[in-house]
């Protein structure tokens, strides 16, 4: 298996990617695949001493910004390493791509270049996050699609509901559709019609939920659109890390709560690891034909490696192929 890698995405470009794809194939025994400028990665590869390594590089001078348009970028930019990279993984030449570029492009490229899984409209981010039970909660759509149709939500609900399944192992999932409060007329047009169609659709659906029910871990499944699931996500990862970094404070006042904090060291640093986007690696985009990883724009090299095993662990598993079986089943009813 080869894992393709987006070596100029992201916040930090190079500079944490190369280190991070280095890390995946030195420690997880992968074939790693850079796009990027060969002029700015070789230095990196060099520093990060990748002689020896499976890791190959695909020349792609130029990259696309954060804010540049979806469309426009694919046609004007097809030279730079988001494109390249999504061009190679269609063709076939690596087994799964993960990028920390930007999402728009990324999501049109799956569509456009890659391909969708017949059944799916439009691909969805899907991002786990921790729960008081310990197990993650899915959340769908995590920032691909901001302004949805009804239906898509439905699409969502049953991708979550299936990767709640066959890959975490949850029997008939639970699916919560995030709202403003429990009851069926609550919130904006697009939630009262999806909420009618989820009543219908093949998942186990169990109603409206408001945002400070996900963390209880009582739902497998949250289906959002795009702009509150992004939403959600981010004031999870700045609570958590932000959480910690003020416990941190008022362990530093004392002796005793210096002592205190010795103490719990361990525990407090396994809670730590349970709010770091980094080690999730990054989210799956649900919809293209072959395995797509967006990785947060602020990755570094951990969440680059970490990026790199989640691509790896879906090709081993078949998850894309699982997930498309899964989805004819309950196309045709079965």
């Amino acid at each position: 298996m080869r894992i393709g890698v987006d070596a100029m995405g992201g916040d930090f470009g190079p500079a944490e990617a190369v280190p991070g794809a280095v890390a995946a194939c030195r420690d997880f025994h992968l074939a790693i695949t850079l796009f990027g400028d060969r002029d700015l990665l070789d230095p990196q590869l060099e520093q990060a001493q990748a002689s020896g390594l499976d890791i190959q590089v695909v020349h792609a001078p130029t990259w696309v910004s954060a804010d540049e348009g979806p469309v426009q970028a694919l046609k004007k930019k097809p030279d730079s390493s988001i494109v390249c990279g999504m061009q190679a993984l269609k063709d076939g030449t690596v087994d799964a791509f993960i990028s920390a570029g930007n999402t728009g492009v990324l999501v049109s490229g799956s569509m456009l270049l890659v391909g969708m899984m017949p059944g799916l409209r439009r691909p969805g981010l899907v991002a786990l996050l921790p729960t008081l039970k310990r197990r993650p909660l899915v959340l769908v759509d995590a920032g691909a699609s901001v302004d949805p149709k009804p239906e898509q939500l439905v699409d969502y609900a049953v991708v979550g509901s299936i990767y709640a399944e066959e890959i975490l192992k949850r029997t008939n999932p639970t699916v919560g559709l995030i709202n403003i409060g429990a009851e069926p007329g609550k919130g904006n047009e697009l939630s009262r019609q999806a909420h009618q169609l989820l009543q219908a659709a093949p998942v186990h659906f169990i109603g409206n939920i408001e945002a400070r029910e996900m963390l209880s871990g009582d739902v497998d499944v949250v289906v959002a659109d795009g702009f509150v699931g992004n939403v959600i996500l981010k004031l999870a990862e700045g609570m958590g890390m932000g959480l910690f970094g003020l416990m941190a404070a008022e362990m530093r006042k004392s002796t005793w709560s210096r002592l205190g904090g010795m103490m719990l060291r361990s525990r407090l640093l396994g809670l730590r690891a349970m709010m770091d986007y980094s080690e999730y690696g990054g989210a799956p985009l649900f919809g293209p034909r072959q395995p797509v990883i967006k990785c947060h724009g602020a990755s570094h090299q951990d969440a680059f490696k970490n990026g790199a095993r989640l691509a790896a662990e879906f090709v081993r598993l078949d998850v894309v192929g699982r997930v498309q079986s899964r989805l004819q089943e309950v196309a045709h009813g079965e």
